[in-house]
Parts: C-alpha cells; sequence; structure tokens
C-alpha cells in the first residue's frame, strides 16, 4: 500500500478543483464536471464558486452555458440540494442517486399522509402539465391543480421542492431559465433531447469514480456522506468497480483513490504556499468529506459550518479556511470585508486583495477591502 502525505493530498485536490491555477474560460464545463457540479440553492455562491476556479469567467458566460448552449443544467441531485451540472452528465447522478434521493424525499412527504401512489400521481401530472412549457412553481400549480386536485397545491408549490424535487430525482424535471425573480421548470426529455438514461449500476460506479477523482483519497463513509447514503449502500458500489479502485495509506488511516490518479497523487506538490481563494457559501471543496478537520482548525470549525447546515464563505489559503468573508455590493462598489483567524502575513493580505479586486471585477464593480480584526 503506498504512503501519501498530507501535503500531496492538498495540492492533489486543489489541482482537481482548480483552486491552485484557474482553469481557462474554455475549460469552464469541464471544470463543472471535474469537481462533480457545484452547489446552487444560492445561485450568486454557485457564480462565485466557478468564478475562483475559471480565469476571465462573467455571469454572462454562466447564463450562456445554462440557458443557451444548455451545456451545464440545473437540477436537485447530492443530499438533496440543487446543483449547476454538466448536461450530458446528469444521467450519471440521476441514476447514482435515483434510489436514495427519492427513498428519503418519499420518506419525508409520507410523514404527512401522502401514500406513494399519490406521489407518483402528482410527478405524472408534473410531467404532463410542463410538455413544452416553461413554468414558474405557481403556474405549475395551477395546471397539477386543475389535473388532479387541490391537495397537490402545497406539494408543488413547497419551497423545499416538494414532489418537484421527486421528479427531479427522477430524472423528468429540471430547473429552467428564471423569469424574473421566479425560478422556473421545464421537462428534461424536451429541455435536453440528447442526454439518456444511464443504467443504475452503471451510474452508481460512474458516481463513486468521479467522486474519488475530485476528492480523493477518501474512505466510503466520505463518498457516502457526500452522496447522502449509507455506508451500506456504498459498499456494492465500491464491490463493482473493483480493481479500478485502490487503497492508499494517510498517516494512521486508509484511503480510497482511482488506481489511474495514483501517479499524479504521488507527484503532487505545492508549486506556491500561499495559494489563495475567496470561496463562497457551500463551496463544493468545503463539502466533499464527512471529517473536516483537514479544512478548518476545531476553534474555528462553528465560524464555518454554522446551524441549520449553513456554510460560511471562507478564506482559503493552501487548502485550509483561515477566516471567514463576506460581501456587499453598494452603488458602483463592492464592499469586502476579511474576518482572519489569526494574523495574516503581506504576502497572504497582497493575495487577497487581488483577489477581491478580481471579484469585483466579476460584478463590474470597484473593490472596497476591509480586514475586521
Amino acid at each position: 500500500m503506498d504512503s501519501i502525505s498530507r501535503a500531496q493530498i492538498v495540492a492533489f485536490r486543489l489541482s482537481r478543483h482548480h483552486l491552485d491555477h484557474r482553469a481557462p474560460l474554455k475549460s469552464l464545463v469541464e471544470v463543472v464536471s471535474d469537481v462533480c457540479g457545484v452547489q446552487a440553492q444560492l445561485m450568486a455562491a454557485a457564480e462565485q464558486a466557478l468564478w475562483a476556479r475559471v480565469e476571465s469567467l462573467t455571469r454572462e458566460k454562466i447564463t450562456e452555458a445554462l440557458w443557451t448552449e444548455r451545456s451545464l443544467v440545473k437540477t436537485w441531485c447530492m443530499r438533496g440540494a440543487s446543483h449547476l451540472l454538466v448536461a450530458v452528465d446528469l444521467p450519471i447522478y440521476v441514476g447514482g442517486l435515483l434510489h436514495r434521493g427519492l427513498r428519503r424525499e418519499r420518506q419525508w412527504i409520507s410523514k404527512y399522509g401522502i401514500s406513494e401512489a399519490e406521489m407518483e400521481a402528482m410527478v405524472e401530472a408534473i410531467v404532463e402539465a410542463l410538455d413544452d412549457a416553461v413554468l414558474t412553481r405557481k403556474e405549475l400549480a395551477r395546471h397539477v391543480v386543475a389535473l388532479i386536485g387541490a391537495k397537490t397545491k402545497r406539494w408543488v408549490e413547497h419551497s423545499w421542492g416538494g414532489i418537484v424535487k421527486q421528479a427531479s430525482l427522477q430524472g423528468l424535471v429540471v430547473f429552467g431559465p428564471s423569469h424574473g425573480q421566479e425560478i422556473t421548470f421545464v421537462r428534461r426529455d424536451k429541455w435536453l433531447p440528447h442526454v439518456k438514461n444511464r443504467p443504475i449500476e452503471e451510474a452508481e460506479n460512474m458516481l463513486l469514480q468521479r467522486y474519488l477523482h475530485g476528492y480523493g483519497p477518501a474512505s466510503l463513509a466520505d463518498f457516502a456522506a457526500w452522496a447522502s447514503m449509507t455506508v451500506g449502500d456504498a459498499i456494492p458500489i465500491r464491490e463493482r468497480v473493483g480493481d479500478e479502485i485502490v487503497e492508499v495509506k494517510v498517516e494512521d488511516k486508509t484511503g480510497l483513490v482511482l488506481r489511474g490518479d495514483l501517479a499524479a497523487l504521488q507527484k503532487a506538490a505545492f508549486d506556491n504556499h500561499d495559494s489563495v481563494r475567496l470561496l463562497p457559501s457551500f463551496d463544493c471543496f468545503m463539502l466533499g468529506h464527512r471529517d473536516k478537520s483537514h479544512l478548518v482548525d476545531e476553534a474555528y470549525y462553528k465560524r464555518v459550518y454554522r446551524k441549520a447546515g449553513w456554510l460560511s464563505p471562507v478564506v482559503l489559503i493552501n487548502g485550509r479556511a483561515e477566516g471567514v468573508w463576506a460581501y456587499k455590493k453598494k452603488g458602483k462598489n463592492l464592499q469586502v470585508t476579511i474576518e482572519p483567524f489569526h494574523k495574516f502575513s503581506q504576502n497572504v493580505k497582497r493575495r487577497i486583495k487581488e483577489e477581491t479586486t478580481k471579484l469585483a471585477h466579476f460584478y463590474d464593480a470597484a473593490c472596497e477591502l476591509t480586514f475586521i480584526t
């Protein structure tokens, strides 16, 4: 069993997440694939996650990829959260998460006296109502109520996704372009007619491989937590993938890595010991593993991983959260505040200033930077 140092792991993961060097603009879709999607219940956070990884990115380019090119797609997937995914990869996430995600959502709604047969009927009505249409949540609810009754209104309009999330997890519905402040939904087969489903076991195998490619070395428990399944669910997937995965020793623990990634992991090393990025709330880099001790000191854990599942934007230095940050657009200025967990070197401060200037440019604004001590 190969022995891998913590430094090698950090360098490898930063590289896979394009947080050591930003990827060129033409690689936007590849970046989304490499990180297994970016969480998008806050669309501004999803945009910032991509800004942190792609050189010269604009918000218009993201909009174009989502709604014009349709090379990216927004849907619910890991942990029941909405994500931006690569459109052609959608079947991997639908098939790979289907059984566990659908089971979780149905168990939740069933507590309110809704049977599985009633849920299936609502999903069918949603698909029928959408047809070739692009509908807001309220518009969709009106159509479904007209088809099968008033009982459905609550579950179609539910702010947590409700029955529309079930349809999404089944790969039947995805998000459409927003109408002002309102989100919309479209039929997946009409929006992405070229994207075809994969067999469930094949999708599950590919999901584990994609995860390890971006987040390895990792344990099966890490994968299960990331995918919101049990370790028992993950074991047969690991067994099917077989020799394509190898174990490596990390201090007193072991981790899984793709056999094809082992050479890159062994060669991984920092070429810049002040690697600095401003990561947004819910950044995928901060959500890839069950144990977060490699990401933040215990003393500051609750400053980053807050109550009710909220995750703070962090100042990532050499792969660790060393502070939190916030921003506010005021007129033509972007006001950015940095709260370090400890004293920063002048070089780190310089790198932070460079990043905040880039962020202000992303929002077509001038930068106002403040360090709070």
